[in-house]
């Protein structure tokens, strides 16, 4: 689970992109498979959108027609992957705070120290159709996911695997949306020790 910001009046201050939510607010505690807003490339120029929160499943792994949505991804090696790894397929996804599971599996959250502006760094397709949810058959959605890396020391402390890939810097926002993936990939790394503080 992540929070985002309140509304795209708030993300379009920190990022010149249009509005193509109508500025509705929406629930800032978000959960995989919801809505929930992205930067986007769109067809003049950045976008806030809505899409839902869960790539396509590499169908190796999918066990029945269902398919719950993947909510990070980490192996950009993958052929599945690399589909969505080009520039015009990449997005931002705005946050203010993200958790992970503590040691009694209730969330522990983590905010930046210098409360500066953070988006994670995300991949995107649009016009998907899948079973996300039996009940309501196949949909067609736009969707989205964040990439993983190694922890920093805040969060290795309590997820030792991995950690959401964070951007806090414009000249890093413009090169996950704009830069060639030889590039673009060097940003798949965590943020320094100390930048994050835990809050309850």
């Amino acid at each position: 689970m992540y929070r985002t910001r309140a509304s795209a009046d708030e993300i379009a201050r920190l990022f010149a992109a249009v509005d193509r939510t109508g500025n509705e607010p929406w629930p800032v505690d978000v959960y995989p498979d919801r809505l929930a807003p992205i930067v986007r490339h769109g067809a003049d120029g950045p976008e806030i959108a809505r899409a839902r929160w869960g790539m396509p499943t590499p169908p190796q792994h999918l066990k029945t027609q269902r398919d719950p949505g993947v909510t990070n991804v980490r192996n950009t090696g993958s052929s599945h992957w690399r589909r969505w790894l080009g520039a015009e397929s990449r997005c931002l996804v705005p946050l203010v705070a993200f958790s992970e599971p503590g040691p009694d599996r209730k969330p522990l959250w983590f905010e930046p120290v210098d409360e500066a502006p953070m988006f994670f760094a995300g991949i995107q397709t649009c016009g998907w159709t899948s079973v996300r949810k039996v009940k309501d058959g196949a949909t067609t959605d736009d969707l989205f996911a964040f990439l993983t890396t190694a922890p920093n020391a805040e969060v290795g402390a309590v997820h030792p695997r991995a950690m959401p890939v964070i951007l806090t810097k414009p000249d890093e926002w413009q090169a996950w949306l704009a830069a060639p993936w030889n590039e673009a990939r060097d940003l798949q790394r965590p943020l320094p020790d100390g930048a994050l503080r835990i809050v309850s």
